[in-house]
């Protein structure tokens, strides 16, 4: 007996010596793949950072062996998360501001702004988040009260969207600035002759901000990154960042401090910018890409600076504004059509969409395979549709239950019929990639599934949910925040997926977000989350 028993040890031995060792192993699991077929899988191996099978427990068991076995307990797993459309490092250094987000009126803006002094003591008070139109009066803000509490220390607060800022008489007296100061792209509000302290898009650029320190830039994006993982996010779209930031990001991303994989948009609103990296050329590794150039159409439809076709339903004879000329997005396309990089347009209003799209197509000549992109694409008139066949739309669904309060005031019920409509631009261009837009909207990607999915808000408003015939499935909703914002960004062949030779980047959750009902969805958790097999959070 004791024989027989020994002899079933060694063959148990030889059986184990002759799988392969691998790094980790996942075992047990309810895994959505987004492979073409949308298969499901138990179980798979990883090995130097990549997944080297996939397929059944028993399969992967026979094969491989490993010292770390990650038994899964069948909760649902899918590939790393992508928010195709963020300001990553805007975040980070935010979290360093007063912060406005989700203040019900102005003067618990006050308030906050009164505790954030008493503590940081600042030369310069600078904040972000305010939205009037979630306050009971939905009119713009003016600057009396902070000229009364702040009478020497500039205040520069950021709208929600950051394309409006509200500023204090010292903010003002810095940059120089009055009533009758000329701007393009742009507007300064007045009222009753005076300024109020509110400036939309261009006219921001007058206020002196002091410099964001190198130290304070480096923990906003640390800070950001350990938030990011906390909610699945592997890589990000970081949606028009500067030469010397750009440098930074890759610096700390060599030094392994920052780990965060980021798809980088050039800001274009420098020439000297565009021509250095097209100078230089497409440069990736594998946690930078840097392939794209992010130019400003517009403004936003929360501060009016949106441009429209018609005039806005709730402010006669004003249209907003495209920040620059058309002549000069031709330049800016053609330029960018000569090289290998990508460009994405941020378009709210149907006239930007319009003159966009058209703009594109032009240059582009029918090119295929550019990829050229429409940031938010929000408003779209009927005969413009058609132009997106070849121009992928990245949207950001937590706009449209954002705005559905107050939008068809704005804009009318007759141009609604093309607002937030991710079905039918989903049928135009056959993918869609999804994002927030963080932090205008909050970080969160499963709030994104719910407003693509269920479109509705956090308290089941509306209940039969908004313009529901532009809803995408749940299935169409975990590819555009996976495989096909990978595509986005050129980059479907080494993430988005579960598939052997791809990065192993995924996120174990803590329900099914594929099946329970609608209204769990906010609730979904990221139990764990993995980066090159490497757990992160």
């Amino acid at each position: 007996m004791k024989k027989i028993f020994s002899i079933l040890i060694l063959l148990l031995i030889l059986i184990s010596c002759q799988k392969e060792k691998v790094d980790s192993i996942v075992i047990n699991a309810n895994a959505y793949t987004v492979n073409n077929t949308f298969d499901k899988a138990e179980a798979f191996a990883i090995k130097e950072g990549k997944f080297l099978a996939v397929g059944s427990t028993k399969e992967i068991q026979d094969k491989y062996n490993s010292d770390n076995i990650i038994d899964a307990k069948n909760q649902t797993i899918v590939p790393g998360l992508i928010d195709a459309h963020c300001h990553f490092l805007r975040f980070g250094t935010g979290l360093q501001t007063a912060d406005l987000n989700g203040t019900k009126s102005y003067d618990e803006i006050l308030e906050r702004l009164v505790a954030f002094q008493k503590e940081k003591n600042a030369a310069f008070i600078k904040g972000r988040g305010w939205d009037q139109n979630d306050w009971e009066v939905k009119e713009f803000p003016t600057k009396e009260k902070l000229d009364k509490l702040f009478p020497k220390t500039p205040v520069a607060l950021t709208r929600v969207d950051g394309h409006a800022l509200l500023v204090n008489q010292a903010a003002i007296d810095l940059a120089g600035i009055t009533k009758d100061t000329k701007v393009s792209g742009g507007e300064i509000i007045t009222k009753n002759g005076e300024m109020t302290g509110v400036l939309i898009d261009a006219a921001m650029d007058f206020i002196k901000f002091p410099e964001t320190t190198k130290q304070e830039t480096i923990q906003g994006l640390l800070d950001a990154q350990d938030i990011c993982f906390s909610y699945g996010l592997t890589t990000v779209d970081d949606a028009g960042l500067d030469q010397k930031h750009i440098e930074l990001i890759d610096s700390l991303q060599k030094a392994n401090q920052l780990k965060m994989r980021v798809y980088a948009m050039v800001s274009g609103d420098k020439q000297k910018q565009i021509d250095y990296y097209i100078n230089k050329g497409i440069y990736k590794t594998d946690y930078l890409n840097v392939r794209s150039f992010k130019v400003y159409g517009d403004g936003a439809l929360g501060s009016r600076g949106a441009a429209m076709r018609e005039s806005y339903s709730d402010r006669d004879n004003h249209f907003g504004a495209l920040i620059y000329s058309p002549e000069r997005y031709q330049e800016i396309a053609r330029q960018i059509a000569a090289s290998e990089f990508q460009m994405n347009t941020h378009a709210i209003g149907d006239s930007a969409n319009t003159w966009l799209t058209k703009t594109y197509k032009e240059v582009l000549k029918d090119a295929k395979n550019r990829r050229w992109r429409i940031e938010h694409a929000q408003i779209i008139s009927p005969e413009d549709f058609k132009n997106f066949d070849n121009i992928l739309p990245s949207i950001q669904p937590t706009h449209a239950t954002s705005d559905m309060y107050w939008a068809e005031d704005r804009i009318g019920a007759e141009r609604m019929k093309g607002a937030y409509a991710f079905k039918d631009l989903l049928k135009e261009y056959g993918k869609v990639a999804l994002g927030t837009d963080f932090p205008v909207e909050q970080v969160n990607p499963f709030l994104t599934f719910y407003a693509s999915a269920i479109r509705k808000d956090l308290d089941n408003f509306p209940k039969d949910g908004f313009q529901m015939e532009n809803a995408l499935s749940r299935e169409e909703t975990l590819k555009g925040m996976t495989i096909w914002a990978a595509y986005s960004n050129f980059e479907e062949n080494e993430k988005g997926s579960i598939e052997v030779g791809k990065f192993a980047d995924f996120v174990i959750l803590n329900q099914n977000i594929m099946e329970v009902n609608g209204d769990k969805i906010p609730k979904t958790k990221a139990v764990a989350t993995y980066l090159n097999g490497e757990k992160v959070f």
